[in-house]
């Protein structure tokens, strides 16, 4: 038994981004579940006007997560096989192209009140919270909450599946009624702002020819893999029909 190969694997599945796990605890913040966290959104560096960074990913599809090589504006395999399977007309291949097309994550740099020693991480979410920190960020009256001197503070709160009974944890954000200063101490602050990383660098860029090499070896599982897909469900048996076609029409 290779133990160092154990611990290679356990990090690629604790880690989102390709990285070690000691990368993602350092670089991102992931609020704990059943607890209320307090939060400041900051600036983002790489872009003053806006606090938040879109990025489309592919999940389970030979690796635990890919980031799409369309936010790059560089033509990606899975897209535009995912492309041709819509086009078919097949209602398989249909909800196959569905599976595939990538998926929307939001990132905001954050302080976590608390931590502020850990500096600027970076909290990832999805629609839901996004549509409520944007629709509280659009009203007026609240003015701008990243703001370092008269910002606001954001608590964020994880309830757990089993307290609601819903099939997933809900995630609940309320925008403090107090303006607040980032730090009383205004060297502080600016250090926060300025010692930020690009988040797009923290994840693993694949190229065009490994991302097409995951495809094909999720639609075909190997025998070492005993034919079975891991992570996401690969296409019902049926749509194969075309799979192979496709693959060759396309990347041939």
């Amino acid at each position: 038994m290779n133990l160092d190969e154990i611990k290679n694997r356990l990090d690629r599945l604790n880690n989102k981004g390709g990285g070690s796990s000691s990368d993602y605890k350092n670089n991102f913040w992931r609020p704990p579940v059943g607890e209320k966290s307090q939060v400041r959104l900051v600036p983002y560096a790489h872009n003053k006007d806006f606090p938040f960074i879109e990025l489309y990913f592919y999940f389970g599809i030979g690796k635990p997560r890919m980031i799409a090589l369309t936010n790059f504006d560089e033509s990606d395999p899975i897209m535009e096989f995912a492309n041709q399977l819509r086009k078919s007309g097949d209602k398989e291949n249909m909800e196959l192209a569905k599976k595939l097309y990538p998926k929307l994550r939001i990132f905001a740099p954050v302080v976590v009140r608390g931590e502020e020693d850990k500096g600027v991480r970076f909290y990832e979410f999805g629609k839901m919270v996004y549509q409520e920190l944007l629709g509280v960020m659009a009203d007026e009256d609240y003015g701008d909450i990243t703001d370092i001197q008269k910002g606001r503070d954001v608590t964020i709160e994880v309830i757990p599946a089993a307290e609601t009974g819903k099939m997933f944890n809900t995630t609940t954000v309320r925008v403090k009624p107090n303006q607040t200063p980032l730090s009383d101490d205004a060297k502080l602050a600016e250090s926060l702002l300025e010692n930020q990383k690009d988040v797009v660098s923290l994840f693993k860029k694949y190229t065009f020819e490994e991302m097409k090499d995951e495809l094909q070896g999720w639609l075909k599982p190997s025998e070492e893999d005993g034919g079975k897909e891991t992570e996401v469900k690969a296409a019902p048996s049926k749509t194969k029909k075309d799979i192979d076609s496709k693959l060759d029409e396309l990347f041939d």
